[in-house]
């Protein structure tokens, strides 16, 4: 098993918070590119109302391209969000390796984000989980707003782990703790990783940090420190969701494989073609995007 396995969400995390709606061919080339760098891991859209989020409206035909063509290697899994039944219906039809699909910790969130109740929404995904796999697919289940709310704030750590508490009874062990405000701070996602592993040693936890308050890149090593060895970032620093109060960029990717690279545990994803696709998006919003490594390139 590899040491780190880098989940590279740009493309749908990274882009539906976009105003401006990137092409279905520009998309596709920045996919190919993803490919190249080698990493694990690419999340290239997800199964959502095309009305309230345009951005990722040709999803369907992303996945399509990818799955139906031969053009996708074998050392790359295609994965694929999904909030409702309908979502995972159209990802099956479509060739999705890998379903992501998560309830919120927050009551408000999640009402904004799928129309469900925290607990209504855990029923549902559960259910969801449990079908996608007996179709032979991976999923990953994760927790949102799991260190914080933008319109709630503090999340007690109780509430996140009884929704983790029922993804272990209906026998689902990979888990991914969405910082979905970007509130997180290291001695708070230690303690987190701590419980959770005292819950179920067997668990699989991917973190997924935002860098609303500067603090991603330390949260991923204060992760890493406590045994995770999954993390979720996109390229250039892009993203921030739609459905929270204040939106803010993912942890950037290149800026995360600096870091883990410098401590000799990634070498075989390549920096160099992240930096030039970071350099491409910027020159395609035309702004100056959150990532740093690549600005001094």
């Amino acid at each position: 098993m590899k040491e780190i396995i880098i989940h590279e969400v740009g493309m749908r995390d990274g882009l539906q918070v976009e105003r401006e709606v990137v092409p279905t061919e520009t998309k596709i080339k920045w996919i190919n590119e993803l490919i190249e760098t080698g990493v694990d891991i690419i999340q290239i859209g997800s199964f959502v109302h095309p009305v309230k989020v345009p951005t990722m409206a040709d999803t369907d035909k992303l996945f399509m391209h990818f799955t139906q063509n031969g053009v996708k290697p074998e050392n790359v899994i295609l994965s694929g969000l999904v909030l409702n039944e309908k979502g995972l219906e159209r990802g099956l039809t479509c060739g999705v390796e890998m379903f992501c699909m998560g309830v919120s910790a927050s009551e408000t969130h999640s009402k904004k984000n799928t129309g469900m109740t925290t607990k209504e929404a855990t029923e549902r995904i559960i259910a969801m989980a449990i079908s996608a796999i007996k179709n032979g697919k991976k999923v990953q289940v994760s927790v949102q707003s799991a260190f914080g709310c933008g319109f709630e704030g503090f999340i007690p750590q109780e509430r996140v782990l009884k929704i983790i508490e029922k993804y272990f009874s209906a026998g689902i062990k990979n888990i991914s703790l969405a910082d979905t405000a970007g509130m997180a701070f290291p001695a708070q996602v230690e303690e987190m990783i701590e419980s959770i592993i005292s819950m179920n040693s067997e668990v699989n936890i991917t973190c997924h940090f935002h860098d609303t308050y500067g603090l991603g890149i330390a949260n991923c090593y204060a992760a890493y420190n406590k045994g995770v060895r999954n993390f979720e970032s996109a390229f250039a620093g892009l993203g921030g969701c739609p459905f929270t109060a204040k939106a803010s960029g993912n942890v950037c990717t290149e800026d995360l494989l600096n870091l883990f690279q410098k401590m000799d545990l990634i070498k075989d994803v390549k920096l160099d073609k992240f930096i030039l696709l970071a350099k491409e998006c910027e020159k395609f919003f035309n702004r100056e995007l959150p990532g740093k490594l690549y600005r001094i390139y």
